[in-house]
Formats: C-alpha cells, sequence, structure tokens
C-alpha cells in the first residue's frame, strides 16, 4: 500500500510583539504533538527586528528558547508553485537556497504583526492556506476599541469603557484623567489596545495610580483603552473551533495567582488555577456558550478562538460580562483553549488536526470566488 503523502505545515513563531516570548511555547507545543505519520511539521521562526529565519535556523530557536541570525525567508513564484527563498549572510557572502512548497500555515505568533491581521494578509497575498481567522477578524480582535464596537453593535454584553490616545495624554494628562472619572467609576482596568496576554494592563484604583498605568501601557500602544472593574467577578473562559458552523467548548474558570489575571499569573506562578468546569450554574455557563459563538460570527472569526468573561456574582444573582475574543490563543497543552477541548472530548492532537482541515476548508471555499468580470473596458 502506497504511503500517502504528509501534509507540510508551516510553523510561525516568534515575531515583533511583547508577546514574543510565550509564542515559542505554543509553538513547541504544536511540533511536539502533531501527527507525525500525516504531516510534517516545519518551524519558521521570526526576530524581534522582523527576520524570517530557515527550518534550520528556527529548529535550534526552539531548542535553545531563543533567536539569533539574520536569514531572511522570501516568497516566489515558481511555475504554478510557490516556493520560500531562504537568504542569508554569512562571512559577508550572501548564499540562497530554496524551502520545498509548505502546504498550509499554522501561525502561532501572539500580538501584533502576527495576531492582528499583518500575517494574515501576507498569507492572503501568496495564496496559502492557513490556520485560524482571515484578516478582518484577526484585525478586530485585536484592536480592543473596534472590537468593543463591534459586541456593542451586536447587542452583546461588555464593561463599560472609553479608549485614549497616547498623543493627547502626552498634552494634557489633567483633562484625560477629569474626563475618565467622571465617566467611568474605580477600579479600572488599563490596556494597549492591540496587545494580549495581560503585557502592559494594569489595575488601580485611584488617580495617582491612573496616571501611571496610562504611562505604562503607552509604552506599547498609541491608543489605550480604560475599562471599568467589576467586583465580586469569577474570570471563565470558552474555546470556538469551526468556520461558518462553529462549536463551542464547556466553559472554564481561572482562579489567578495575583489580584488579576495578569502576564505573572498566566505563565510565570503556578498558584494559578484553571478549574474546568467553572463553579457557575449551568443556565450561566450555557448563556456563556452562546454568546462565544455569536462573540466568533460578529467578527467572521474562523478556525479557533479562545471567548473571555467577567461573571459578577452577588447573592444568588449572576450578570455576564464579554471581556474580549483571542483569535490565535495560548496554544500549549497547559493553555486554557486546548484543555477546555480534551475536557469536551477532544485532544491536543485531534484538535491540531481539526485546525488544519479547517484551514484547508476554508481555502478551498475561497477557490470558489469568481476573480474574473467580462468588462467592456480595454485594457492598453
Amino acid at each position: 500500500m502506497k504511503q500517502q503523502k504528509r501534509i507540510k505545515v508551516g510553523i510561525l513563531f516568534g515575531g515583533k510583539s511583547g508577546e514574543h516570548e510565550v509564542s515559542f511555547c505554543s509553538a513547541y507545543s504544536v511540533i511536539k504533538t502533531i501527527n507525525p505519520e500525516k504531516y510534517e511539521a516545519i518551524p519558521i521562526g521570526i526576530t524581534k527586528n522582523g527576520y524570517w529565519l530557515s527550518p534550520e535556523e528556527s529548529r535550534r530557536a526552539l531548542l535553545t528558547g531563543r533567536i539569533e541570525g539574520q536569514e531572511i525567508i522570501c516568497w516566489e513564484s515558481k511555475t504554478d508553485e510557490h516556493q520560500f527563498i531562504i537568504i542569508s549572510k554569512k562571512n559577508n557572502e550572501i548564499n540562497y537556497s530554496f524551502l520545498e512548497k509548505l502546504d498550509v500555515i499554522f501561525p502561532v505568533l501572539h500580538g501584533p504583526y502576527g495576531e492582528d491581521g499583518t500575517i494574515q494578509g501576507l498569507l492572503e497575498l501568496i495564496d496559502i492556506p492557513y490556520v485560524g481567522s482571515g484578516v478582518v477578524a484577526s484585525s478586530l480582535s485585536m484592536d480592543k476599541e473596534l472590537m468593543k464596537k463591534i459586541f456593542q453593535q451586536a447587542g452583546l454584553p461588555n464593561t463599560r469603557w472609553m479608549m485614549i490616545k497616547r498623543k493627547r495624554w502626552s498634552t494634557e494628562p489633567e483633562k484625560i484623567l477629569t474626563e475618565i472619572e467622571k465617566e467611568l467609576c474605580y477600579p479600572l482596568f488599563v490596556k494597549p489596545t492591540n496587545l494580549g496576554s495581560s503585557v502592559g494592563i494594569s489595575k488601580v484604583g485611584k488617580r495617582d495610580e491612573l496616571a501611571s498605568a496610562i504611562n505604562i501601557a503607552t509604552a506599547y500602544d498609541r491608543k489605550i483603552i480604560i475599562e471599568e472593574g467589576v467586583e465580586d467577578n469569577i474570570e471563565v473562559e470558552c474555546s470556538v473551533l469551526g468556520n461558518d458552523e462553529p462549536e463551542v467548548s464547556v466553559v472554564g474558570e481561572v482562579k489567578p495567582a495575583g489580584k488579576y489575571y495578569d502576564y505573572d499569573s498566566k505563565y510565570i506562578d503556578e498558584n494559578t488555577q484553571l478549574i474546568i468546569p467553572a463553579g457557575i450554574p449551568n443556565k450561566i455557563a450555557k448563556q456563556i456558550q452562546n454568546i462565544s459563538k455569536l462573540a466568533f460570527l460578529a467578527i467572521d472569526a474562523a478556525g479557533f478562538a479562545r471567548v473571555d468573561f467577567l461573571v459578577q456574582k452577588r447573592k444568588n444573582s449572576y450578570r455576564i460580562y464579554l471581556n474580549e475574543i483571542n483569535t490565535i490563543p495560548g496554544f500549549t497543552q497547559a493553555s486554557m483553549y486546548p484543555k477546555l477541548w480534551e475536557k469536551s472530548g477532544i485532544g491536543f492532537r485531534e484538535l491540531i488536526d481539526k485546525l488544519i482541515q479547517l484551514a484547508l476548508e476554508r481555502y478551498q471555499d475561497k477557490l470558489s470566488n469568481k476573480i474574473d468580470y467580462p468588462s467592456k473596458l480595454l485594457v492598453k
């Protein structure tokens, strides 16, 4: 019996983002777990300076935990196929080599230049299937201001919030502080608009802390989101899987080691607890699952996403607040996204397989689009 040709999967990781290091963990987990009989995983690392590395350099980076070197990968059309050209400069000599055509890309680039639609736009231009959401959904979900506006338009529950820009903060900080305190009540969360993994986020309870938190957030982004905190809350998350007809997982609860689910609580402090299923009534869990699906569809997401919520519990009443949607969630075996699916009956290896198949399915659907039109215009 002839052995079926393995599907070549390019694993993109690293990138120009404050979540650069987190991406290493996701890439390592995918490569370690993917079915080697069905797929050939080819790592492609991107440095913080934006250099794309060859698979050889990328494997070395995964083993050492850091990216070095300045090899560049370009894309070239050759006959009816596409190939990567690897350009490397060593000892003042420029060398060229080719990487065999990839069948699909699995980006695990968290944050800007990976989760914000930029890499998705590149992959669309070079016409290769890729795992996850397209350009629009990726950019909407990364920009918390636009995401919240879409959710409001869809009638989904949000906390109260406002946005300020770094340029204005630099010229009239006292006026901005007064506006914030007029519109919102403490405690407040201050966040860079286009970042994830809780990088640059602060929780504040008074004016002096607010100014400092805004200074921290503006170091990461030109737009800052200030959200009204939810007291007596439970942090819960739900995983979504699919394209036009998505499925939802069981709901999980996060008990952060710190005062809230910050970067250290997510990736460093082992005292953070992920409880699956969440300790909430079944009726509330079903509402969260339904809102998760609606949020996924509202931004036209694809492949996978994790939807995060705050559930306010007071006496016997519960109130649900949709916090955000992540189109490239953390993807290690210890991450909430795959753990929720594991509890829902889909193991990590099967989950990777489903995501790749969803990417190929979506690409085939795109091929059905017409790209010609019987125009009467003459091309000179």
